[in-house]
């Protein structure tokens, strides 16, 4: 069975030595002291190998069922659940008023990590209750935040969020559920929704549904859809459960991973609901929630390749195979490990060097969130939302295919049940698909957050990538070599792509559209390799400083130039096609596809 290790040091190294968490001016930052963190992340990494992580085949193997109604999770989630909850790793980050711990946004992503990687399907019942609960408490009324918050921050209750329809999914106007207004400031919710996370399980007392609906009479399309609390079962004014709700399952989605959550289809057979926020701004206040778990699928594209490549590691120690071309490094034995073999080097090298740099690049994410909402700064709201769909498309899409690279070392075996390696494919899947599929985040990349607020927000992620390779060149021509130089050409073919949208866009949008699946990538991989020289520097100070591990240090630069050298210069074929434009991919009537 596969196991699990939370990377514990690697994750103080970004926080203390490249982020600098405790000069921070960002409120709450002063508390994240190295003992502080430390001891967040060991009790946090204790529950996730030794609770959560055992349970991931379990619950991949049973999946939920469902009976008369009621869908049981399997074995052991409900007791791991309680676990959990008492532990308070609910409400981590959120606010004391509800019954959190007021912890910053960039330790419960360290935390979070964890979780997904230990067992991705048991955590999402969390997540989306977390980012629920997020929704509420951004756009909901004083009377809604008191009834529900409390119970969702400790998971008492849990929560989902309820978009797609049958014939609908990206197309959200298109949608069909009707909220028929009632006299006493309700409303009654018609229509089924399928692809429900989380939609009904036995681990909560009650489940709070926020669902899309259209209210009768109001414009069509998008501008129609409002946004609805709806409660499994009825809150009494004193805070009891009363009658269960006009709201059910219709039946379980049988699906290539994540078995282990309840993905439902769900039935609104006249709910009552309760609007959130203002009428026909549904979208706005969903994005909340969306915005946030786009994010967290980030994280689970990085965290499924973290778990895979632990587990191909190991193997490639322990595994005989061949003889090392250069001589035998393990005469007394039968045959060398794999991992003498330069082909299996490559391929964990591109897993070890994209897992610390996503690593990096989240908890950078997390800081920018935390700077917009806890000292609200500006532009690093501008920023966190031009790098949201990078986050997520670009990491769940490099994500997957890492943990088909750790498949692919263990060779027959990986493709064996048995072994467990093709769960974290399975599970790392549909990260790529839900929260707005990865194409989506792509066209959202190019064709709003580009232009957003008139281009400032990417002209200053420019401007910060150009001024940082300004401040650290030429002090050491070896860092300027194999860090800075290859950023500055990497940045540079993202400035030309930028550019090349620009000219060719408007004339004809689907050139920028062509290529935008490309430029996400490049724009992830800038993003890496800004993470990497970060690290480089922070790795070579504490080196010359030294204090902590040697190796450890040594092992992040050489993880770096690898990245650097061997990745990076993936831009250059990304520009080569995006300057192509749409003429080849367009060029064929459907018909003749």
């Amino acid at each position: 069975m596969p196991s699990y290790t939370a990377p514990i040091k690697d994750m103080q190294f970004v926080l203390h030595n490249v982020l600098n968490v405790t000069e921070s001016s960002i409120p709450g930052y002063e508390e994240l002291e190295a003992d502080f963190t430390s001891a967040i992340l060991e009790e946090a990494g204790k529950l996730t190998s030794e609770v959560l992580a055992p349970l991931n085949a379990v619950g991949d193997k049973e999946g939920c069922r469902l009976e008369n109604g009621v869908v049981y999770t399997p074995k052991g989630f409900k007791e791991a659940f309680a676990k959990v909850k008492e532990g308070g790793w609910t409400g981590l980050d959120m606010p004391e008023q509800y019954g959190g711990q007021n912890m910053p946004y960039i330790l419960g992503s360290a935390v979070g990590e964890m979780f997904s990687a230990s067992n991705q399907a048991f955590t999402m019942y969390q997540g989306l209750t977390h980012g629920a609960a997020s929704a509420i408490l951004a756009h909901g009324s004083d009377a809604q935040k008191e009834t529900y918050l409390p119970n969702m921050v400790s998971c008492e209750w849990t929560g989902t969020m309820n978009l797609t329809e049958p014939h609908c999914g990206t197309d959200l106007g298109l949608m069909r559920t009707k909220a028929a207004p009632q006299g006493d400031g309700s409303y009654k919710i018609t229509g089924q929704k399928i692809f429900i996370s989380s939609g009904e399980h036995d681990m909560a007392d009650n489940i709070i549904h926020l669902v899309l609906a259209k209210i009768e009479g109001g414009p069509e399309g998008i501008k129609g859809v409002s946004l609805f609390i709806v409660p499994k079962f009825m809150v009494n004014d004193d805070g009891s459960l009363g009658d269960r709700n006009a709201v059910s399952v219709g039946s379980i989605e049988e699906k290539m991973g994540i078995h282990g959550n309840s993905t439902c289809v769900m039935n609104y057979d006249g709910a009552v609901g309760y609007l959130l926020g203002e009428e026909h701004k549904g979208m706005r206040a969903m994005f909340t929630m969306m915005n946030e778990a786009r994010i967290g699928v980030g994280m689970q594209g990085l965290a499924q390749a973290d778990v895979a490549y632990q587990n191909a590691l190991a193997y490639a120690k322990d595994r005989l195979q061949g003889r090392a071309v250069t001589g035998a490094e393990n005469p007394d034995g039968p045959a060398d490990p794999l991992i003498v073999h330069p082909d299996i080097r490559r391929s964990l090298m591109e897993q070890k060097s994209f897992i610390e740099g996503a690593r990096a690049f989240i908890l950078w994410g997390a800081n920018l969130i935390d700077a917009a909402h806890r000292s609200s700064d500006s532009a690093a709201d501008g920023l966190i939302s031009l790098m949201t769909p990078v986050i997520k498309g670009f990491l769940t899409d490099v994500g997957y295919d890492m943990t088909i690279k750790a498949q692919q070392i263990y060779g027959g075996h990986g493709y064996i049940e048995e072994w467990g390696m093709s769960q974290f494919t399975r599970d790392a899947r549909i990260a790529m698909i839900y929260e707005g599929a990865n194409g989506v985040q792509a066209l959202d990349l190019v064709g709003r957050k580009l232009a957003q607020d008139g281009g400032k927000h990417v002209m200053a992620f420019f401007d910060m990538i150009k001024t940082f390779i300004k401040d650290n060149a030429g002090q050491d021509a070896e860092f300027d070599k194999n860090f800075l130089e290859p950023l500055k050409a990497a940045s540079k073919d993202l400035q030309s792509a930028g550019m090349y949208f620009m000219q060719n866009g408007m004339k004809n949008p689907n050139n920028a559209l062509a290529g935008s699946n490309d430029f996400m990538h490049m724009f992830g991989h800038v993003c890496l390799g800004y993470m990497w020289a970060r690290m480089a520097i922070a790795a070579r100070q504490a080196l010359a400083d030294k204090g902590g591990d040697p190796a450890f240090f040594e092992s992040k630069l050489a993880t770096g130039r690898f990245y650097m050298a061997r990745q990076l210069p993936a831009t250059a074929l990304h520009l080569t096609r995006i300057e192509t434009g749409a003429q080849t991919v367009m060029a064929l009537d459907s018909a003749n596809f």
